[in-house]
Order: C-alpha cells, then structure tokens, then sequence
C-alpha cells in the first residue's frame, strides 16, 4: 500500500499522467510558501486532496491513494498535534517556520516535529503538484530554468531519477533553489525538507521516495 520508489520515479520519466509544472513560476517568486492549513486555535489540520481518490487512475488507485493520505498522512497530523499541545506557543508560527528553525525546537519534541511535522508538509505540498491528465512538458520560466540549469528537460528527467535511485532507503527528492541563489537537484531522507537547512523550495517538482 505505500508509495513507492521505483513507481514514482517511472512516473516522473515518462512525464505523463499525474504530474504537473504549471505553477511553478509562482513558487519562484515565493519560494518559502506557507501551505499548510491550521485553525485558528493552532491545530494542524489534515488537507483534503484536491481531486477525488480515483482522480490519478491509472497511474495511482484509488486505494492507494485514500490510504496514504487519510491513514498515513492523518498519522502525521495526530502526532504532530500532540507534540505542539506540550508547548501551545508553538502553536502560532506556520508548521514550514518550525521546520525552517527545528534546531530551536524543544529538544523533547524536536525529533516528532521533524519526521511528523515533515511529513505533514512534504506531503501536503505533493498532494498538490499532481492532476488528472498532468505531464507533458513544461512551458514558460520553469522550462527557461530547466534548460539553463540543465541543459534540456530530458537531461533534467535524467538526473532527477538519477538522484532518487541513490537516496538509500526512504526519503525526497526536490529541485531547490540554494543558498547562492542557484537551482539544483538534491535529496533527503525519510521526511526531511530543505527547509530544515534553510535552503529555499522549488515547491512543485519534488516526489516521495517511501
């Protein structure tokens, strides 16, 4: 039932079906985004998929999709809220400050923050990089980006599958903009996010190593 490497690195190379590029022009000019939904009171809350669970089919069922999603995802959400509920202050910064200051976190809720709060994140953002009928490639700044940084889109299909197939174990594979301002491709484990080291999204093209 969980989502797995080969499956979804098969799914970024054939460039068809789920994934989609079409806002990234957005997430270049904010490419810190606050997209994680919490109440007013400060409880997380678990996002509801933007399309319906079939919406991916044939590439992803539907069963697989309302497990990952209300079951695993949900997890992160319960677990992260019972770490926050020890310390209520943390209740008012985004869930992406946190992550992007987690050395500052109390050291007896650090690790569930990091790996739940994570996870929330990482994957609230790639519910949302995929549609029916997504793919083909990409127009406009994000393929002026790609094929500056990259050379072609095929050369940069390549050595982000290329990245994901080295990860050892689970984890992310992102595109990002670093510190000096460059896009490049890296990796992280399990559910760490760049945010962590500081280092800026690219919000819509990363994909879930499990």
């Amino acid at each position: 039932m969980m989502l797995n490497r080969r499956y979804f690195l098969i799914l970024l190379g054939a460039s068809t079906g789920a994934l989609t590029l079409e806002s990234f022009a957005f997430a270049i000019n904010n490419p810190i985004l606050d997209v994680v939904a919490q109440s007013a009171t400060g409880t997380v809350q678990l996002p509801p998929l933007p399309y319906a669970y079939d919406a991916l089919e044939p590439y992803i069922d539907a069963t697989t999709m309302q497990f990952h999603h209300d079951k695993h995802h949900a997890a992160y959400v319960n677990n992260l809220n019972k770490a926050l509920d020890k310390y209520p202050e943390l209740k008012k910064p985004s869930i992406e400050s946190l992550l992007k200051k987690i050395n500052q976190i109390p050291s007896d809720i650090r690790t569930s923050v990091k790996n739940n709060g994570g996870g929330h994140v990482n994957h609230t953002m790639f519910w949302q990089i995929m549609k029916s009928n997504g793919g083909g490639e990409p127009t406009g700044a994000i393929a002026n980006i790609i094929n500056k940084t990259f050379g072609s889109f095929a050369d940069f299909k390549k050595q982000f599958n290329e990245a994901g197939a080295g990860r050892f174990g689970s984890g992310w594979v992102w595109l990002v903009r670093n510190k000096r301002g460059n896009f490049e491709i890296t990796t992280t484990a399990n559910q760490d996010s760049p945010l962590m080291e500081g280092i800026a999204v690219a919000r819509l093209i990363r994909t879930l190593l499990a």
